[in-house]
């Protein structure tokens, strides 16, 4: 319904509601002055109309307009700040304000300040920025205020403490900071608190235990939680509380006095110590999570078999060992119990049989080493999630018909073994890796249920063998097909085209033969390809680039390909991991390499993807690959992305390396050994500037190393050993790093770190560099012998005429020097003679 203008209200002046919520009104430019002409309207609802923003120009009578409109809704529509003018005309009436959804994008205006009369206000999901106005203060009627979901800042105003008929308050999602402030304590009337997903710090305050109503404070850098300032809750009312994703430390708060609470979620803080048997005397606790803290331990049958309304327990990554025998029995049924990395095993967990309406179901890596039992199959008829990976389970899969069609399945990592029954592939997810199946009983004629179908598909690392059987026009969800590192062999089956939404293809490692089928160019959305190890063989299509144009990883390493690489592969702009090494490709490099822009331009695409479980469990997916790095194979995951490698190694390629190569500068890899190159190493090499692995070695490379492949200060691998390259090995600390080996088999290389020397920098058995060195200090050597000999004249000279020119020209002076030398004369006459006849006189005697 749609109404282009609505004049015709002016003709209702005793309407007092008046509900227009979803009707059409994006041309009813003048709204607001044909609701000011409806002086008795107290109720206005007018969400979702696509009301038009209110034009400045346009003058705005408030003459007879409403002084009694106390509601007014108007969400879901773009208004943005010019509702302001208009809306604060109605201050001193309004109760309840709706403005969520409405495009608010300014800071939060003081004049809400005025409104004294509001008891509720919603300006949710806009994007108010800046703090949070004092003014707010000034509300002291406000019974319910949503802030949620905004851009604000800033610390949480002291003024909040004013505002003590507040209910419920919600600042969730934004960006306010500082600590929770004390003044909260004065809001006792306040029953909803949600200040979770912001950057609030500090200690919880201990005016907050006057309330007793925390309910959401999560995701938060909040580190104090003080038990027993919560012990005394007055009438036991808190109902919810979350604290999760905080940075809370200390052991496990004793909360047994809160004999109502329902909700409780510590997970992923810093928790340690036990985990307390109080925690079973929460009598109406139906949520406990508390999953990846630091909690070590015993759980026995007293902590939780006697939580008769739990409905999902969540214990997951703490070091908790479970200790419940064969006999007890726990009072729950629980649709989700989370175990993942707690102590279960060995024997498989008896107590689970009990448990007939299970949702979720995670008992990974618990240390199982037992065999699923009958009564287990009986518990998975409403299964959405199952994983028991990660363990040492073995024994084989029953065929069973009661796998629900959005069966999340994780089986992986464990000793399964045996055949692939045909009923789990009805599983929306299905994880049967690392085990030890041999076979597959699948018939291809039953397709999966309408409106699901298998997503993802991993059978790695198995010994499946025979040729894939051709079901793929039954699985045309599939977004992750795994089945690297089997048996397989045959031809990969033109049918697997019809796979359009496939994004990753591992068929790693196994023995597949033949030319890549022409219908994979129909699967556009693929962005990972790994057909490495193989015995494909036939040429690298054309249609590759120009077809898989969302490419960011393409492995065909290990393989019989041949012919040329196609410069089509120069359209892939997102790949950032090529690897053709290994096979029988000829002819030239591309010069068009330099297209490759995801390799030029920094930022990286994430190869991940959410898929679901029934309607509500998402489950998150993080493709990996196997790169060949510095000589060895190593698993990326996490950080594929940062790998930007070109590998063309173990090939017949000729011509020379094309200096457009070097325009690729994020390249973190480069590997072009082992084929027959020829040329010079381009002078641009240095522009790599974040190249960590460089091997150029046996090709029939020439020339001299560019001085600025010295410039490379993150390289850590090199090998240029068995060219033809010549002269001298570039100064510089990073070349002469490398072990010799990185140069050797190039005849005509010297200088450091080879032991050979470079003619040019020989002069008389004395190397260049000694040489050069030896002249500096011979040059050195003789201006010093002349400051020398300088001034030994200049000091005879000086000398000489100071005491001789004196002599000459002074007779007073000449007079007494003579007569001085006359009586040193005499003096040592006579100290000689009678030196002499004591002597004499002595061998008489």
């Amino acid at each position: 319904m749609s109404c282009e203008n609505l004049d015709w209200l002016s003709h209702l002046p005793s309407l007092t509601h008046l509900d227009l919520s979803g009707v059409y009104l994006s041309k009813a430019i003048h709204w607001p002055q044909a609701i000011n002409k409806m002086p008795s309207l107290t109720e206005l609802y007018l969400s979702d109309t696509q009301l038009p923003p209110i034009i400045p120009t346009i003058s705005i009578s408030h003459i007879n307009s409403s002084t009694s409109l106390a509601v007014l809704h108007l969400s879901l529509n773009g208004l943005t700040s010019s509702i302001y003018p208009w809306l604060f005309n109605f201050s001193s009436s309004l109760v309840h304000l709706d403005l969520s959804m409405t495009d608010l994008n300014e800071l939060i205006p003081d004049a809400f300040g005025n409104m004294t009369t509001l008891a509720y206000l919603d300006l949710s999901w806009n994007e108010l920025c800046g703090s949070i106005p004092d003014a707010f203060g000034n509300m002291t009627t406000l019974a319910y205020l949503d802030l949620s979901l905004n851009e604000l800042r800033g610390s949480i105003p002291d003024a909040f403490g004013d505002m003590t008929t507040l209910a419920h308050l919600d600042l969730h999602s934004n960006h306010l900071n500082g600590s929770i402030p004390d003044a909260f304590g004065n809001m006792t009337s306040l029953a909803y608190l949600d200040l979770s997903s912001n950057q609030l710090e500090g200690e919880i305050p201990k005016s907050l235990t006057d309330l007793c109503n925390l309910q959401e404070l999560s995701r938060n850098n909040l580190t104090g939680l003080k038990e027993k300032d919560y012990l005394a809750c007055p009438n036991h009312t808190l109902e919810v509380l979350d604290l999760s994703y905080n940075q809370l430390k200390g052991s496990f708060p004793d909360l047994s006095g809160f004999s109502q609470l329902r909700e409780l979620d510590l997970e992923f803080n810093q928790l340690n110590g036990t985990l307390p048997e109080s925690i079973g005397q929460l009598a109406q606790l139906q949520v406990l999570s508390i999953r990846s803290n630091s909690l070590r331990g015993t759980v026995s049958a007293n902590h939780l078999f006697g939580l008769s309304n739990l409905s999902y327990l969540d214990l997951s990554f703490n070091s908790l060992t479970f200790n419940i025998s064969l006999e007890q029995v726990p009072q729950f049924r629980a649709s989700g119990i989370m175990l993942a990395s707690c102590k279960l095993g060995p024997r498989f967990p008896n107590w689970l049989q009990t448990q007939e309406f299970f949702s979720e179901l995670d008992i990974s890596a618990s240390g199982i080493s037992d065999v699923i039992p009958n009564w287990f199959w009986n518990l998975t008829s409403d299964l959405k999630s199952l994983n028991i990976s990660n363990n040492h389970i073995s024994g084989t899969l029953p065929n069973l018909t009661s796998y629900p069609s959005y069966l999340g399945m994780d089986m992986s990592s464990n000793c399964l073994e045996g055949s692939i029954p045909q009923s789990v592939f009805n599983a929306r997810w299905l994880d049967l890796s690392k085990n030890l199946f041999s076979g597959i009983s699948l018939s291809c004629g039953t397709p999966n249920q309408p409106g699901w179908g298998l997503a993802h598909l991993d059978l790695s690392n198995n010994r499946l063998s025979g040729e894939l059987p051709n079901c793929w026009e039954q699985w045309k969800e599939l977004i992750v097909l795994n089945l690297a590192n089997n048996n397989f062999s045959g031809k990969i089956k033109d049918s697997i085209g019809l796979l359009h939404g496939m994004q990753t293809l591992h068929l790693r490692n196994n023995s597949f033969t033949g030319a890549l089928p022409s219908s994979l160019k129909n699967c556009r959305a693929l962005r990972l390809i790994d057909l490495g190890k193989n015995k494909l063989s036939g040429k690298i299509t054309a249609w590759m680039g120009g077809s898989l144009s969302d490419l960011v990883v393409l492995n065909l390493r290990s393989n019989e390909f041949n012919g040329s690489i196609p410069s089509s592969l120069c359209q892939l702009k997102q790949i950032q991991m090529l690897d053709l090494s290994s096979n029988n490709l000829s002819g030239k490099i591309p010069k068009c390499l330099k297209n490759l822009t995801a390799m030029a331009q920094q930022g990286s695409p994430v190869l991940s993807y959410v898929a679901f479980y029934g309607l509500d469990i998402p489950h998150y997916y993080v493709d990996s690959t196997l790169v060949q790095w510095k000589g060895k194979e190593q698993e990326y995951k996490n950080t594929l992305e940062l790998i930007k490698s070109i590998d063309f190694s173990s090939n017949k390629l000729i011509g020379e390396i094309p200096i457009e190569v070097t325009d690729l500068v994020e390249l973190v890899s480069l590997n072009l050994s082992r084929n027959n190159l020829i040329g010079s190493i381009p002078t641009t090499i240095g522009q790599l500037k974040l190249l960590d692995f460089l091997d150029l070695s046996q090709n029939q490379l020439n020339g001299r190393i560019p001085d600025t492949l010295s410039q490379i200060a993150d390289l850590s691998v090199l090998d240029l050993s068995n060219n033809t390259l010549s002269g001298k090995i570039p100064l510089g600390t990073q070349l002469q790093s490398f072990d010799a080996s990185t140069y050797e088999g190039n005849p005509g290389l010297c200088g450091p770190p080879l032991l050979k020397r470079c003619p040019e920098d020989e002069l008389g058995g004395v190397s260049f560099t000694s040489g050069l060195s030896s002249k500096k200090e011979d040059i050195q050597d003789d201006a010093n012998n002349i400051w020398f000999y300088g001034n030994i004249v200049l000091g005879f000279i000086i000398g000489f005429w100071g005491v001789c020119g004196t002599l000459l020209f002074n007779s007073s002076w000449r007079y007494a020097y003579f007569q001085f030398l006359s009586k040193i004369k005499d003096w040592l006459y006579v100290t000689t003679i009678v030196n002499m006849n004591r002597i004499r006189r002595s061998l008489q005697g």
